[in-house]
């Protein structure tokens, strides 16, 4: 299996040499998408080596790093797609125990900060805990998934599942987008715990964001509008044992298309 390790960078000068310094330990082939830093990132990237590195003229946002870490691996030779982030709050040496937990029927390994306890557990700000838990309930319960943590980005996917995404949303709400796509598509997903490392409780999100009440609303926006976004018919899986995805229909017999939960809801 050949995989390339994808880290957003934006205004990480403090951190970036650092993390992949660790990184290169445990993934041969890295992936750096400097999203229009500011502060000296961008010449430390430039000056490392042994790594991919894409330049963002401007800051144009988490979700759209991670649309171009989606495109660099569907134009390469790679099987598995690991993200991470670059402040220090995901560990590179859990990315062998991402890796061993993507088995061959699994489509989606994420990682939880609230899957179990690590006695390197640091609080999360309580507004970031708060809207995580809300978010995740509601994404569990209207769209049948089973996770713990909706907003890590510490994630493996499979080439086969970044195919079938459509994914759009350039902000804080990519991953949103991702979890209802996923369901639509039939997605099978497994979580893996990590521990919680709020490493600056300062961090913010940035403009309207900061304020918590309109993150959430806008939270609620990308969520409803991922549920009518067009995805081939020829990535979905079938939810039955066979779960094989087909152009039209699973070996069960059973029709195969994209879930439309926004036709489901009255």
């Amino acid at each position: 299996m050949r995989w390339l390790t994808a880290i957003p960078v934006y205004n990480e000068a403090k951190t970036v040499e650092r993390v992949l310094a660790e990184v290169k330990k445990y993934s041969p082939d890295i992936l750096c998408i400097n999203d229009g830093s500011s502060d000296g990132t961008a010449d430390i990237l430039e000056r490392q080596t042994g790594i991919h590195l894409v330049h963002h003229p401007k800051n144009r946002g988490y979700g759209a790093a991670l649309i171009t870490a989606f495109d660099y691996l569907l134009q390469h030779d790679y099987d598995v797609l690991v993200t991470m982030d670059c402040d220090g709050q995901h560990e590179p040496n859990r990315i062998p125990v991402l890796l061993e937990a993507m088995h061959s029927d699994i489509d989606i390994v994420s990682s939880s900060r609230y899957l179990r306890d690590f006695r390197q557990d640091t609080p999360a700000p309580t507004d970031r805990r708060f809207i995580n838990r809300q978010i995740t309930e509601e994404i569990n319960e209207r769209y049948g998934l089973n996770i713990t943590d909706a907003f890590c980005g510490f994630k493996a996917y499979r080439r086969e599942a970044v195919a079938g995404l459509r994914i759009t949303e350039t902000s804080w709400g990519m991953p949103l987008q991702l979890w209802v796509q996923a369901a639509r598509l039939g997605l099978r997903i497994h979580e893996i715990a990590v521990p919680r490392l709020y490493l600056d409780p300062n961090r913010a999100f940035g403009g309207v964001l900061n304020d918590a009440e309109e993150r959430l609303a806008y939270y609620h926006r990308v969520i409803e509008a991922a549920e009518r976004d067009p995805l081939p018919i020829a990535s979905v899986r079938c939810r039955c044992s066979a779960g094989v995805p087909t152009a039209s229909a699973c070996q069960c017999g059973r029709p195969v298309e994209p879930v439309n939960f926004s036709e489901m809801v009255s």
